[in-house]
């Protein structure tokens, strides 16, 4: 992978921030998107612009197979096993919140246990906190190491007979922390719940198959990977969302309206209420082209050298606070003594390098390290050493600013 070229496809990267070329470390808030995404939704909006599944006409007929090939590409990247396990959402965390609401009101009774972990986004603890309010359900939480990482002991000792769904993250927007999804299915499975994923930073940096991974539902978002905001999926067992009531109502998800009752359309469609995000998954289609002409386990390799190159290189400054195991997707969360979290953002952002602060929609996670917020730089396929050397000397840069007496 030649990283030289790659960047050559990302023209935001070329520009200058504060009087300095832009170094973009936030990937894992959004990534930047390659020309030939951009391309795809103006030639959309240029040639065929027009509502999916209505119209018999040409540009129509044209924006419905753009719509639909981008569903069987989802399909196909993530090997799902038919074309109708693929909802188009607005992100993860709508993805989520159907789960939620539709499944997840479908079977928790009084008295079943919900199980999360601590490390979990916002977008996948407040969801469950208010079905568990809902039904009377319990939310509890699978222990952590002291890296940040689960055990199998921990995951069996707190799945159990009165567990109905466990939802976790794939990967930790926070720690990097890469969890054993497919022994925690298998785990759920064992005690008869359902597991629910939250992938958003998983499928853009590595190989997902859901079908070995044996998960009822995986989410993730489009702005991720390389694609545009506003899109999403869901992913769900067929026989899963076959039973699964819509919650929310209007345009293409019908069957039949009559005046006072109404019946809902096959799947995937039941779940796509209104207009669809068509120029989005026309994008989202493009990105995932891009990402399989690199390869995913190129993608993996890469990040992996970019994070331990910088780890190291974060390990020989005094006076810093790493976060997370070793072992780790391709972001490091750190604190630097006496610096809050939004200063060394400002400070660094003044360098032209665009690094994340703050809770990361991680609160809890934030109270169990024991801090209120954190930064964060996070890596893709865009990313050099050289950048990784300018990080560190303004981090160097920065603490000796800060430890200044005036």
């Amino acid at each position: 992978m030649n990283v030289n070229d790659i960047r050559k496809d990302f023209p935001i990267l070329d520009q200058q921030v504060n009087g300095k070329d832009l170094i973009y470390l936030d990937t894992s808030a959004t990534s930047q998107t390659p020309l030939v995404v951009i391309d795809a939704m103006t030639e959309y909006y240029q040639s065929y612009n027009s509502n999916v599944h209505r119209g018999v006409h040409t540009l129509g007929t044209h924006a419905t197979e753009g719509y639909e090939q981008a569903r069987m590409k989802v399909k196909s990247f993530i090997n799902a096993k038919r074309f109708e396990e693929i909802v188009f959402t607005r992100g993860t965390t709508a993805a989520i919140n159907l789960v939620a609401r539709s499944f997840g009101d479908m079977i928790i009774e009084p008295g079943d246990e919900i199980v999360v972990t601590e490390m979990e986004h916002h977008a996948n603890i407040v969801p469950w906190q208010e079905l568990a309010k809902r039904t009377g359900a319990e939310l509890n939480f699978i222990p952590m190491e002291a890296d940040g990482t689960l055990t199998k002991d921990s995951i069996e000792a707190t799945i159990g007979d009165k567990t109905k769904i466990v939802a976790v993250t794939h990967v930790s927007n926070v720690l990097g922390t890469i969890n054993d999804i497919k022994s925690i299915a298998e785990t759920a499975h064992n005690n008869g719940a359902y597991i629910v994923v939250d992938g958003a930073q998983a499928v853009p940096h590595m190989t997902v198959d859901v079908q070995d991974l044996d998960v009822d539902f995986y989410a993730f978002s489009g702005h991720k990977m390389l694609g545009p905001t506003g899109i999403g999926v869901l992913y769900g067992k067929s026989e899963l969302l076959d039973e699964m009531p819509p919650i929310e109502y209007g345009g293409d998800m019908i069957d039949f309206v009559d005046l006072r009752t109404s019946t809902w359309t096959d799947l995937p469609v039941k779940f796509e209420a209104g207009t669809p995000m068509i120029a989005e998954a026309i994008g989202l289609a493009a990105a995932i082209d891009y990402i399989r002409e690199i390869g995913p386990e190129t993608i993996l390799a890469h990040e992996k050298e970019l994070a331990d190159y910088a780890l190291s290189q974060m390990k020989s400054l005094e006076g810093i606070e790493i976060y997370g195991p070793d072992s780790r997707a391709g972001l490091i969360t750190f604190n630097l003594t006496d610096v809050h979290p939004h200063d060394l953002a400002t400070a660094l952002d003044s360098e032209g390098i665009a690094v994340r602060a703050g809770h990361h929609c991680a609160q809890p996670l934030m109270k169990w390290l024991g801090v209120s917020s954190t930064a964060r730089a996070s890596f893709y396929i865009y990313n050099t050493k050289e950048e990784i050397d300018s990080l560190i000397e303004s981090l160097k840069r920065t603490k000796e600013f800060f430890s200044y007496e005036f």
